[in-house]
């Protein structure tokens, strides 16, 4: 039988698949065709097969899945420093929220959405979980620079320069849902901001429009003490026994922060099949307080990992967040064998694509998936001697040494160099902006 025409034939010194979990494979090779994974087997024998393959040779690397950033609000890299070292809510109601009512627009978003995708792709970052005004610009972003995205659309209470009121929200959703159905990168999702900044009238329609066309829901989460307290006043149940009560607990739903969490919420998370999305470096800062990975992960949740936006980060660098969360699970609980490197790495790969729906597509190197790889050099003085593979990937590596990336099999990031985005005219902007805010 003739074998089908081969784009690329990528031959990696170490590769790890993350499924099957624990596997380091030795001198394999990874056959794309058509964007997707064809092949995973040793080398000699897929050179043997594929004698006409466009050959790579990565001889100091090891290819991963592409990362998954389960959290981010791109377009505030714009506001990266402009207010840092206080705590959560004079961040945002004294400092973030002023600033977008003075520079939110299609262009700020633009522009922001640009810097951040350019960040994102350097660190090894293949795919991302949104949440920012301006959706449909965010979508137009990520389309063109051939990256995959969950594009959220927001819904908050108040009136922003996208949104009038909760109808226009919706509304806006809706259309965002019509214009993406079917694209083979992006995804939608319905995104209300926080259980304090949005009505039960609003999360009940959202819940009924994500049950009606399986769409997940992401939204900020138990992130301060003080949600609890609220949400106890004004509704006489705890954030999340309302949001039960409202019917949004599902496998569809992506709770981002959970420092807060109740005795009884990890039973609850567990049955209902809540994805969490832990924010590690983003809560350190705020001073927010600390979701309780290792917990949560003992109870069977599907825990994942976001950057959050880089105005509280401040990076998009997931390769120091996966860190950041291993190391901060085993001091939380005082023993230094949960959270372990392998068990790190599956936060933004394979847990991560299960949060999305995407399991079947993304989050692991097999035959049949998506051709979504980041090859990492670690032939650096930080990453030598090569002991075990994963432990260095999580705790040594560092997002320099990401050399090259791939979404759908097209190369976006080759040797270094963006291929499908202008870093110089994208600095420029930045540096504009970083002008503009200035002077008022």
């Amino acid at each position: 039988m003739k074998n089908k025409p081969v784009t690329s034939m990528l031959l990696p010194r170490y590769l790890v698949p993350v499924r099957p979990r624990d596997v380091v494979l030795l001198d394999h090779a990874v056959v794309v065709l058509d964007g997707r994974i064809a092949a995973v087997e040793p080398r000699e024998t897929a050179i043997e097969r594929f004698p006409d393959a466009d050959k790579l040779e990565l001889p100091h690397h090891v290819l991963l899945p592409g990362l998954v950033n389960m959290h981010t609000h791109s377009a505030m890299s714009l506001l990266r420093g402009y207010a840092d070292d206080l705590d959560l809510n004079t961040w945002l109601r004294d400092h973030i929220w002023p600033a977008e009512r003075r520079w939110l627009s299609a262009e700020f978003v633009r522009d922001g959405t640009e810097l951040a995708v350019a960040e994102m792709l350097r660190s090894g970052t293949t795919c991302f979980n949104e949440m920012y005004f301006f959706p449909e610009v965010i979508a137009e972003v990520v389309d063109a620079a051939g990256l995959r995205a969950c594009i959220g659309s927001p819904v908050i209470e108040f009136e922003t320069a996208w949104a009038s009121g909760f109808d226009d929200y919706f509304d806006k959703a809706e259309r965002l849902h019509r214009v993406l159905e079917g694209h083979s990168r992006l995804t939608v999702a319905l995104a209300p901001h926080a259980a304090y900044t949005v009505t039960d009238e609003m999360l009940t329609r959202i819940a009924d429009y994500s049950t009606r066309h399986g769409l997940p829901v992401h939204m900020h989460l138990l992130e301060i003490a003080w949600e609890i307290q609220h949400s106890l006043q004004e509704y006489g149940v705890r954030p999340l026994k309302r949001l039960e009560q409202l019917g949004l607990l599902n496998d569809r739903f992506l709770a981002v922060h959970m420092a807060h969490l109740g005795e009884d919420d990890f039973e609850l998370l567990a049955a209902t099949g809540v994805n969490v999305v832990h924010c590690p470096e983003s809560n350190l800062k705020l001073a927010s307080g600390f979701c309780p990975l290792s917990g949560l992960l003992r109870a069977g949740v599907n825990v994942s990992v976001g950057t959050d936006g880089a105005a509280s980060n401040n990076n998009l660098d997931l390769f120091g967040e996966l860190r950041t969360a291993a190391l901060l699970a085993k001091g939380l609980a005082a023993d230094p064998c949960v959270v372990d490197a392998m068990s790190a790495l599956e936060l933004v790969t394979i847990n991560a694509a299960k949060a999305l729906g995407l399991g079947h597509e993304l989050g692991s190197i097999e035959s049949g998936k998506s051709a979504d790889l980041v090859a990492l050099d670690l032939n650096w003085p930080e990453t030598q001697p090569v002991h075990h593979v994963v432990s260095q990937v999580v705790y040594a590596a560092s997002s320099r040494q990401v050399s090259d990336v791939w979404v759908c099999g097209r190369r976006l990031l080759d040797n270094g160099s963006l291929t499908t985005l202008d870093l110089p005219a994208i600095m420029a902007k930045a540096k504009a902006w970083n002008q503009r805010m200035a002077v008022q």
